[in-house]
């Protein structure tokens, strides 16, 4: 794991997004499995087909460790992009996590393999694999632009991009803002009541 990746990981995402202007965040309605999981690391983007998910085990194949795939599967909520079987493969190649625009499957036994994965929820139905999916190219998912090579964050709070030639930048400004809080924190925090109202009314005489 790079520094930047360490930097990402120990970061909170709410830091992060406040960091970038708020831009980058993918849309709320794709959540983590389990609220322990957290992600930090670079991207291999995944464009499926509607329906489809044989890229996905592409995508695998050429993963490095630490690597979150990040699959676009155009929102659909019918078929899923992957199940036990092939989330084992992932975990055992050493991918970090998944963020989908779609579902998985074998919810229950994934949960078991504690594998971060983002989607939209679950399904019952298997992806069909007649092809025409791509790895490495830029895709749209949850609203956000994302090119392989770009560092996905996630945690409860959700999941966003940070292009990868703004991230020095953004663990910087990132850092700065959690120190910032943890000083507005104590201060309005220092007398009790009396700290706190005096820290509403400076707020509120902006």
């Amino acid at each position: 794991m790079t520094k930047v990746e360490v930097s990402f990981k120990h970061l909170p995402t709410t830091a992060i997004s406040d960091a970038t202007g708020g831009h980058t965040n993918l849309r709320s309605d794709i959540k983590p499995l389990a609220d322990h999981f957290k992600i930090a690391g670079r991207a291999i983007t995944v464009r499926l087909p509607d329906g489809e998910n044989g890229a996905v085990l592409e995508a695998i194949r050429a993963a490095n460790e630490g690597d979150i795939l990040v699959i676009d599967a155009k929102g659909n909520t019918n078929r899923a992009v992957a199940g036990d079987f092939v989330i084992s493969l992932a975990k055992g190649i050493g991918v970090q996590g998944f963020v989908v625009d779609g579902v998985i499957r074998d919810i229950a036994a994934i949960r078991e393999l504690d594998f971060p994965v983002f989607s939209l929820g679950t399904t019952v139905a298997a992806g069909n694999k007649n092809g025409g999916g791509q790895i490495n190219v830029p895709i749209a998912i949850g609203g956000v632009t994302v090119r392989s090579g770009d560092y996905i964050v996630g945690d409860v709070d959700g999941v966003l991009v940070v292009p990868q030639e703004d991230a020095a930048r953004i663990v910087a400004a990132a850092e700065a803002k959690v120190e910032k809080d943890e000083v507005r924190a104590q201060d309005a925090h220092s007398n009790g009541r009396e700290s706190i109202i005096a820290y509403l009314d400076k707020v509120l005489a902006k």
